[in-house]
């Protein structure tokens, strides 16, 4: 089968979504398929284009399952929403033409949002194709950009609703990482829509001694570490750490890490000024990504209220993978929450409340063999659950279906 892929993000880029959409393409050109990947230069860590990868607009690279088409994705400063609207008008632009000009005729045309806009273009190369299109949603728009407050015009709104109504009503499948997720996208569409969630490689996110270089590095040895790894924007209420921190000052051998970067690290980084137990460490590179999670003794997840109803961080399985506990701050009843209680591998307490997770940090800090029998527990239930080869076997299916 030849499949047309339109996404952000593609390996070496260090995005989640990036890594997510090179395992399904690699898991799929094993199977036989053949592939032309329309994607972005490398640009997510910072938010420019890398070192190495400047210098063309456009750059095309073969690989034994395909080609890979990469455009300049025109980044921008994460907090200037309308210049990010610009920028990703402008990607979808280029991908829209280099998907639609291709010589290459798929069987299915295969899109990633966000950014939702990305959906048109795949809509275009599907019709121009004379192709089904499936529609691959990490986060709903926009309703995480409502919510955390990012786009408040009501004309904007309305316009961006309406577009991802037609999006959705124009793809012959949507698919969604959770249950919530797929109820939401029924509440706006007819559309079919099939669950397939994230996953995880088992094989290099793997349990290891947590005393590390990382540790070494960063002056944690023989401390019991409480981490936030990722991206730190305004979906995520990081500030809850700073203020479980600060009531947790009294323990001596305690450090919160956030390890990562985003638009809201100066709030987070003035919220915790004065606290010596409270440390900011920059992205690390992607390869060094296990060894960081394995760093930590807690690792919590903080989505601000509303949010996990219409976004599953991936992040949450590399977690369970490395054998750490995690407390998920989240609304009850949602993706994140249930997979860590299902897993016995932690805690769900209520969002945007820093006092019940101080309450269950203080049991899990208290508890080192509790700790570590919810990691070996989280350990146990990706392995059985979510895996990169089995959710390229659904994409398989679906596509096969369609055809």
């Amino acid at each position: 089968m030849k499949i047309q892929v339109l996404c952000p993000h593609f390996a070496p880029d260090s995005a989640p979504t990036g890594e997510f959409m090179t395992a399904i393409v690699e898991h799929l050109g094993e199977m036989g398929h053949e592939l032309h990947v329309i994607t972005a230069l490398p640009w997510y860590r910072e938010h420019a284009v890398e070192a190495g990868w400047g210098g063309r607009i456009v750059r095309t690279e073969k690989r034994p399952w395909g080609k890979i088409i990469r455009l300049h994705p025109f980044p921008t400063d994460k907090t200037n929403i309308a210049a990010r609207a610009v920028a990703f008008a402008g990607f979808t632009a280029m991908g829209l033409i280099s998907a639609v000009v291709d010589r290459f005729r798929p069987d299915v045309v295969f899109a990633m949002s966000p950014p939702i806009s990305l959906g048109l273009a795949a809509w275009a190369a599907a019709r121009r194709h004379r192709a089904p299109f499936v529609f691959n949603i990490q986060d709903v728009f926009p309703d995480v950009a409502i919510e955390t407050g990012t786009i408040t015009n009501e004309r904007v709104i309305e316009t961006a609703k309406r577009l991802e109504a037609f999006i959705y009503d124009h793809a012959d499948v949507v698919t969604v990482l959770s249950e919530e997720m797929e109820r939401n996208v029924a509440s706006k569409s007819d559309t079919a829509t099939t669950i397939i969630p994230n996953f995880v490689d088992t094989e290099t996110f793997v349990p290891q001694p947590i005393e590390n270089s990382y540790r070494r590095e960063f002056d944690l040895e023989n401390k019991t570490v409480v981490m936030y790894c990722g991206n730190v924007g305004f979906s995520q209420s990081i500030e809850l750490l700073a203020d479980a921190a600060r009531e947790l000052a009294d323990l001596d051998d305690v450090v919160f890490v956030v390890n990562g970067g985003g638009s809201a690290i100066a709030e987070v980084r003035a919220r915790a000024e004065g606290l010596a137990n409270f440390r900011i460490i920059p992205y690390q590179p992607v390869e060094r990504v296990p060894e960081v999670l394995a760093a930590a003794d807690i690792h919590v997840i903080p989505l601000r209220k509303g949010l996990a109803w219409s976004s599953v961080p991936s992040k949450l399985y590399k977690i369970l993978a490395v054998g750490r506990p995690v407390i998920a701050s989240v609304d009850e009843g949602t993706e994140v929450g249930n997979v860590v209680v299902e897993a016995d591998a932690g805690f769900a307490v209520a969002p945007d409340d820093h006092r019940p997770l101080v309450e269950h940090l203080r049991v899990l800090l208290d508890d080192r063999d509790r700790r570590e029998a919810m990691g070996e527990s989280g350990r146990r239930w990706v392995e059985q659950w979510v895996s990169p080869a089995r959710a390229a076997e659904r994409y398989h299916e679906t596509f096969e279906r369609l055809r």
